[in-house]
């Protein structure tokens, strides 16, 4: 395909995507904005807490950065 086809192609979808509109469904929309105003604060739950340790890399960077110190040194 030519460069002007190829282009004519390009422009014919952006302007579809430019001027498509959807039917929006505003119940749902307002359904699903209203959820979550009503959640508790603590509905967040860190579900990789059990599978890893708090202090898992902590030890690692602190190693890390007394090399460094002795290498300076």
């Amino acid at each position: 395909m030519g460069r002007g086809r190829q282009k004519a192609k390009h422009t014919k979808v952006a302007r579809e995507l430019k001027y498509f509109s959807p039917e929006t469904n505003y119940g749902a929309l307002e359904r699903e904005l209203s959820a979550g105003q009503h959640s508790d604060e603590n509905s967040y739950v860190d579900r990789w807490a059990d599978q890893y340790g708090d202090d898992q890399y902590d030890e690692d960077d602190e190693l890390e950065t007394q090399q460094d110190q002795n290498k300076s040194a």
